[in-house]
């Protein structure tokens, strides 16, 4: 439908812009890389400055993640950057679970963003964004291709944030052995189903570049923190014996390209991809744990509080299912406990009948017994009287013939 006149509505975009320059912006990154790699180093080079870092030890006993967030601003624009750093990793002699705790860091950051969604009042305009936007794998330059733990890690990572592997010191390998390097990195991880970040090449503005780009993965970088005297001005550099290694000059590395995709180019694809794809397949998998589903068991359509009240529903049946239980539960050991209680009684009922007949045999064993002692006493009696009237006979009888003599 054509205007017959200006709206105003093209405005908009100016006004987008105007309202996310003002709010800010949030960029996460996530480096993976075995101790003394350059991790910093690039970190510092990528950005022009120099963070706070101090340098990690090889005696770790576990992988931790240390997370530093700084507010920097070009021109107009700023920026909230978290660089997370993993400590240790790859320094323990068992590597199996190196990637736990990356696993286990991403993952939270999705859960916090979910559960700041779920809240019922939410501030997500003024809320910090921890979810990683970007993972940088720094890759060690043997030459020789992926070690296991890089393929562990990656597969394990790769559905839950935008991967773009990197050659660390890439200095310290010749040209025709980079390339080769490179075809043989790729190699493995198609080989082995590792899904890293491809830059878009949907957008018509950067699909030419990003398409070039794409094939030049991974990159080869180098990284420096001192400055080094290039012709008429000062630029990054590595100085050796044989030369100097200008980290901004792309015939020596990939480190303007790798800077170029990350930050000039796609940094906001990178913020939308761990939005729309990751961080939605997380949140699907929880709510669906929770038993949220979009269709019904018939594949129809269902609505959040038919869900929820069919939920609720649930629950409720599952409380009662227990409460039933626990009351059959009650009953059983209460018939238990009277049955014990009537044994117990019967067993005394039974001892109070065996200790009354008991007494009823001693009690009649002593009547009889005190019946024959007072026989024999009386018995006793009669024979001493007769004893005693026999005795007094006698003695008259001798008193007699005493007189007549």
């Amino acid at each position: 439908m054509k205007l017959n006149g200006h709206v105003g509505f093209d405005g908009l975009p100016d006004q987008l812009v105007s309202k996310h320059v003002q709010q800010g912006f949030a960029f996460n990154i996530l480096c993976i890389g075995e101790t003394g790699l350059g991790k910093s180093t690039i970190m510092d080079s990528l950005f022009n400055t120099s963070f706070e870092s101090s340098p990690s030890v090889h005696s770790l006993p576990s992988v931790k993640l240390k997370a530093h967030t700084y507010e920097i601003q070009e021109s107009n624009v700023r920026l909230k950057l978290t660089i997370v750093d993993t400590v240790g990793y790859g320094d323990q002699i068992n590597k199996e679970d190196s990637f736990k705790a990356i696993v286990d860091y991403i993952d939270a950051q999705f859960d916090a963003y979910l559960q700041e969604e779920l809240k019922i009042k939410r501030v997500l305009s003024t809320y910090h964004d921890s979810r990683i936007h970007a993972c940088l794998y720094f890759i060690c330059p043997t030459g020789h291709g992926l070690k296991s733990i890089d393929l562990v890690c990656m597969k394990k990572l790769d559905s839950k944030v935008n991967i773009i592997p990197i050659i660390a010191k890439a200095d310290t390998v010749s040209k025709p052995e980079l390339q080769k390097f490179k075809i043989k990195i790729m190699s493995e991880l198609v080989s082995n189903g590792v899904q890293i970040y491809q830059f878009p090449t949907d957008d018509e503005t950067v699909s030419e570049i990003n398409s070039s780009m794409n094939s030049h993965l991974p990159f080869a970088v180098v990284g420096s923190t001192e400055f080094v005297r290039i012709g008429n001005k000062m630029a990054r550099a590595r100085q050796y014996p044989w030369g100097t290694v200008q980290v901004e000059n792309e015939s020596h590395c990939d480190f303007v390209k790798l800077r170029e995709m990350l930050i000039r180019t796609n940094m906001e694809d990178l913020r939308e991809q761990t939005h729309t794809r990751h961080y939605e397949l997380y949140r699907r998998v929880q709510l669906e744990q929770m038993g949220f589903s979009d269709v019904n068991s018939d594949n129809k359509p269902v609505s959040f509080p038919e869900t929820f009240e069919q939920k609720r529903q649930e629950h409720l049946q599952e409380l009662q299912r227990k409460d039933d239980e626990m009351r059959q539960m009650f009953v059983i050991r209460v018939k238990e406990k009277e049955a014990e209680l009537k044994e117990a009684e019967k067993e005394l009922h039974t001892k109070f009948d065996q200790l009354t007949k008991q007494h009823a045999l001693e009690k009649k064993r002593y009547e009889e017994t005190k019946k024959q002692l007072e026989e024999e006493i009386s018995s006793f009696e009669m024979r001493k009287t007769m004893f005693a009237a026999k005795q007094a006979q006698s003695h008259t009888l001798t008193l007699g013939k005493s007189k007549k003599k």
